[in-house]
């Protein structure tokens, strides 16, 4: 089996309402889809969607690596040896792991559909059937936050993200607020999303202790990992645990937070890591090390999301309440069953591979070109 074609498409989905993180709002996400088919008639998925501060490359930048770089290297060759792909496209360009994982996710996706069983299996197996969802809370007046976690709470949600930014007052407020509307057997996490200082953040963590957080997530900036490390040491002195995503990449940024005692738990994505081999390894390095990981990019569309899905269920050492909820930020998707994550749990979807066709009709419908972005 050879692979015969490679499709890349740029679609521009809308999301429901406005949102707002660090770094920039958004009313639609745009990503990057690539559809590969074998010589034997099989086809395979792959999806990224780039963001600032999680992408070092924009959603432009990766469309034409796709189309001009990588697309000419993989005809001809085996979709079922991804060490030997990814051998081949990687020394190919510096950088763009998103666009490498769009297509090593899609020959995962094609291998393990030629075998007739889901992602998970041809991973190893699963080690769960059920994976529940982490609820996001944005930046926010403490009442609206509360009774937004309340709702969530009320759909079947047992976990949500409260982002934190613009003053720590405020964010002890809104985190105050939010413990006393849902309890203190509901899960609370916190993200900076790399927002503040050291001793901003070390603060911040000594007055939202008393509220039983999971985890509070990136509080300085990604490079400055001896000043994770001071917040580390200063959390956990009050029972705060810190976990570094925006400080991770490769596995070598990976093993820099280990050793340097930056973090205790870590955040992966298959398209920031690169693919689901290099960010199983990544997985298990971080169990080796002692640390927890979370999965999720939040703004995955169908392909991606079932893709962080059944990476997620391969690993004991992922913790409940997946935060690759992107289904239920878009109003529609490139998939022709948009995944409906709703009520806070999914069982473990079957395959063949990731489960999901894609619908041509949606990518037509919400295509664009390079040139538009």
């Amino acid at each position: 089996m050879k692979i015969e074609r490679v499709e890349v498409f740029g679609v521009a989905v809308p999301l429901v309402g406005e949102y707002k993180n660090a770094y920039l709002a958004k009313t639609v996400q745009k990503s990057a889809i690539v559809r590969i088919t074998s010589s034997d008639g099989v086809v395979g998925l792959g999806n990224i969607d780039p963001g600032p501060g999680y992408s070092k490359e924009s959603i432009a930048d990766h469309l034409g690596v796709l189309e001009s770089t990588m697309k000419p290297l993989l005809i001809g060759m085996d979709p079922c040896n991804i060490h030997e792909i990814l051998a081949r496209i990687e020394p190919a360009i510096e950088g763009f792991l998103d666009s490498k994982a769009a297509i090593e996710m899609a020959c995962v996706d094609l291998a393990a559909r030629a075998c007739g069983v889901p992602v998970y299996t041809w991973l190893g197996g699963a080690m769960t059937q059920k994976l529940s969802f982490n609820a996001w809370i944005g930046i926010q007046p403490p009442d609206k936050a509360a009774a937004e976690t309340v709702a969530w709470q009320k759909r079947g949600f047992r976990s949500a993200k409260i982002k934190v930014g613009g003053g720590i007052e405020a964010d002890r407020d809104r985190v105050k607020a939010v413990r006393e509307a849902v309890g203190p057997e509901f899960g609370l996490r916190i993200d900076a999303n790399a927002g503040y200082d050291v001793e901003t953040s070390i603060k911040l963590a000594q007055m939202v202790a008393p509220y039983n957080l999971q985890l509070f997530e990136q509080p300085v900036a990604a490079e400055d990992l001896a000043g994770l490390a001071r917040v580390r040491k200063a959390a956990n002195a009050v029972g705060v645990i810190i976990m570094a995503d925006e400080a991770l990449l490769d596995h070598a940024s990976l093993i820099d937070i280990i050793r340097a005692d930056a973090a205790d738990m870590v955040k992966v994505k298959v398209m920031k890591q690169g693919g689901f081999l290099h960010t199983r390894r990544m997985i298990a390095t971080a169990e080796a090390a002692g640390m927890k990981c979370v999965v999720g990019h939040g703004f995955g569309l169908g392909i991606n999301t079932m893709a962080e899905i059944m990476l997620a269920a391969t690993s004991s050492n992922v913790i409940d309440g997946l935060e690759c909820v992107g289904p239920l930020k878009t109003s529609d998707d490139i998939v022709t069953h948009k995944l409906d994550l709703g009520g806070g749990t999914l069982d473990l979807p079957g395959g063949p591979g990731l489960g999901v066709v894609l619908d041509d009709a949606k990518i037509a419908k919400y295509r664009f070109e390079v040139a538009h972005v």
